[in-house]
């Protein structure tokens, strides 16, 4: 495994990708960017210490489809590197598919302050891509947010006990942007606290504060599909001595990830789309069957009893339904 076989897995999940849009294409293509903690335990090659996680191991970036689940791209890291590196070459070669391919097909992105990097806002910029990005507190942003925190002030100043929000806006240009940006923030008082939360996020949208500041915090379900991809199909399966072995590894994994929330998405049961792997593998692949073959047909034949031969049978019918359109 080298780095004709990376360039080989990235084609087999653009092929595949295709395929699947044929069969129910996206409305609009949300890209949640982030990055996780891979651990090693031995001396693997681009391992490290790596302190915001305070454990060995590397630092790949990801970026899935924020409404599907979709593991779009994955790009295994050495455990030294910030969140942000690289970010922007990353993405290109993603917003530029989407961008050739369907060039009417709305897109966004999303990312935690990790991502606050002008390179990439400026990525997103030329594709026409539509971001939110959150921004480090400093005090720069606190000043510039100061009157509408005093109007809060000001709202709970009988009333310590309740929750209260405000929301508000201003245009911003840090040391290394190139031109002023618009800030969208959310400032709130926890209940039965006296401190307020900040919250800024950098971005290009022109929706109302309010709906900025919500559409950032539904990126919340990618710790689900990170967690989901460690644990289903073995992630941190990086044990060679070799990075570009251990990057190839991790592409595998990832294709059979992607393989399972295809089939999730488009032939499950419907009672069964929002299990995760390990349940589905146990309610419909680790269950007593006999196999009966004849010249023309294999018969599985499930236990009269078996409690999820609903589900079986609707997958299977699900499955038949499907027209592919293969080149």
């Amino acid at each position: 495994m080298d780095e004709t076989t990376l360039e080989q897995f990235a084609r087999i999940e653009q092929a595949v990708r295709d395929i699947v849009y044929a069969i129910k294409s996206p409305e609009h293509m949300l890209f949640d960017l982030d990055s996780t903690l891979l651990n090693t335990y031995g001396h693997q090659e681009g391992e490290a210490f790596n302190y915001h996680y305070q454990a060995h191991g590397y630092h790949p970036l990801l970026c899935f489809d924020g409404i599907t689940g979709d593991l779009l791209k994955m790009e295994l890291r050495d455990g030294t590197h910030y969140c942000s590196k690289d970010a922007d070459k990353f993405m290109i070669p993603l917003l530029k598919e989407y961008r050739t391919k369907y060039p009417s097909l709305p897109l966004y992105l999303r990312g935690d302050s990790g991502f606050a990097a002008p390179e990439l806002y400026e990525v997103c910029e030329d594709n026409d891509c539509k971001y939110a990005i959150r921004l480090k507190i400093n005090n720069t942003l606190m000043a510039l947010a100061e009157d509408k925190a005093d109007d809060l002030s000001q709202a709970t100043k009988y009333n310590m006990v309740d929750y209260a929000v405000t929301y508000g806006e201003f245009m911003y240009k840090a040391a290394k942007w190139s031109h002023p940006r618009r800030v969208v923030f959310k400032i709130e008082k926890p209940a039965n606290q006296m401190t307020f939360m900040y919250t800024f996020i950098v971005t290009n949208m022109e929706s109302e504060p309010y709906q900025v500041v919500k559409f950032y915090c539904g990126r919340g379900k990618m710790e689900n599909f990170i967690k989901e991809g460690k644990d289903g199909f073995d992630f941190s399966a990086v044990s060679s001595q070799s990075k570009i072995v251990n990057a190839n590894r991790l592409q595998m994994h990832g294709l059979a990830y992607n393989l399972f929330n295809w089939f999730r998405r488009l032939a499950l049961a419907a009672s069964m789309r929002k299990q995760r792997i390990n349940t589905v593998r146990l309610k419909l692949m680790k269950i007593a069957a006999r196999v009966v073959r004849s010249a023309r047909y294999t018969t599985f034949k499930l236990c009269s009893s078996c409690p999820y031969k609903d589900e079986f049978y609707e997958t299977l019918r699900n499955i038949q339904g499907l027209r592919l359109q293969l080149e």
